[in-house]
């Protein structure tokens, strides 16, 4: 997979794990996600909705337009993609096993984890290739 695929793959996967996480009430078990969702509405689920479909779109943006089009931005983007997919991919396993059971979200982090590391190494094998470090290396070859 490139540098490409896998970032449509993890917004993909993203938009799933945010539907787990709505279908199964995260907003109202999970104090961080019910601190965020109260900024976008007193109404917990509707703000809960509100911020997981603009995270999705903005991800759908990401791809759309720097990543999918190699922009000088496109690898610094994918970066920040992985560390959110990466506290993801740990966090709810984590937090599931802290709590003895299921927990909202947990069934799709096990998606976002092992597309990150793969966004990370294909990010790595990118900068080895390119011998740039950073954001200005993506010159189409995302």
């Amino acid at each position: 997979m490139t540098v490409k695929q896998t970032f449509l793959a993890l917004v993909c996967v993203q938009a799933l794990h945010s539907v787990e996480e709505y279908v199964f009430g995260l907003y109202a078990v999970f104090p961080p996600a019910q601190f965020i969702s109260g900024l976008a509405s007193p109404d917990l689920e509707a703000g809960f909705l509100m911020v997981n479909a603009s995270f999705v779109a903005f991800g759908a943006c990401c791809y759309w337009w720097p990543v999918r089009q190699g922009w000088p931005s496109a690898v610094a983007i994918a970066w920040f993609w992985f560390a959110v997919e990466i506290v993801n991919g740990l966090g709810h396993p984590t937090w599931s096993v802290m709590q003895g059971g299921y927990t909202p979200g947990l069934a799709t982090s096990l998606l976002l984890l092992p597309l990150a590391l793969l966004l990370a190494r294909l990010l790595v094998n990118l900068e080895l290739e390119t011998g740039v470090v950073g954001p200005r290396n993506s010159g189409g070859q995302t």
